[in-house]
């Protein structure tokens, strides 16, 4: 599973991938391309089950995951194991993250904006401005982390971004023949969804025929795109 990745997604908990941007995932797999999972937390809190612990919680997320993951057409999943409600913006976890770009080096990163405004999962907040600094300038400074190098893990320069969830979004990516798979990804999150699938189902259409307004496909996933190769030091001749 360590072949590099054409697209890198990075979430802080399992099942947000499938709420924000499955049905693009969807499609970049049957496209071809290939997609890693990077999950930051091991979900131990989402739960108002009082039967389970965070031990048996996170285990039965984790495994959701996987099978969601599989109905998508993902690759691999890996999981870095912070503590779900806890992250921090952290020297150490900044540099998991940039671990997962130097190892799979994908020419695409998805992750959550961090940037909306009052209410917002302090997690998703955390992870995107990590995901963000990660990215740029960290995964591509070989003096960032240089004991990296060591283990052969090269600076990388990361293309092109997209934020979901977005209160700026730009890019509208065409879901209408994925957004089933989707649905049945999501579904896989039996422990967050429980017997909502139904009206989770008709909420998302209707955000999706929303997002596709004005466009020439029927749904549609929203993100904020980032062409990182327009920026300056993306600029030079020895760029790959």
């Amino acid at each position: 599973m360590n072949d590099p990745a054409d697209i890198l997604v990075i979430m802080p908990h399992p099942d947000d991938s499938e709420f924000g941007c499955a049905g693009t995932i969807a499609k970049w797999t049957k496209e071809g391309k290939s997609v890693i999972y990077v999950i930051i937390t091991n979900g131990d809190k989402g739960t108002s089950d009082r039967t389970l612990t965070p031990e048996k919680l996170s285990v039965i997320r984790q495994s959701e995951q996987r099978d969601a993951a599989r109905v998508l057409g993902v690759k691999g999943v890996v999981y870095l194991g912070y503590p779900d409600q806890g992250l921090e913006d952290s020297p150490d976890l900044r540099k998991s993250v940039v671990r997962q770009i130097r190892t799979y080096r994908p020419s695409v990163v998805v992750t959550l904006d961090p940037y909306r405004r009052y209410i917002w999962h302090r997690d998703h907040r955390i992870a995107g401005q990590v995901v963000l600094d990660a990215v740029y300038p960290f995964a591509r400074d070989y003096l960032a982390y240089p004991d990296m190098i060591d283990e052969g893990l090269e600076p990388h320069k990361v293309k092109e971004m997209y934020l979901t969830a977005s209160e700026d979004p730009d890019y509208y990516a065409d879901i209408t023949d994925t957004f089933e798979l989707k649905i049945k990804a999501l579904a896989c999150h039996k422990s967050q969804v429980g017997e909502g699938m139904a009206e989770i189902r008709a909420g998302l259409l209707r955000r999706a025929k929303d997002m596709a307004k004005g466009k020439k496909f029927q749904l549609a996933e929203a993100f904020h795109y980032i062409d990182l190769e327009m920026l300056g030091p993306y600029r030079k001749k020895d760029r790959k």
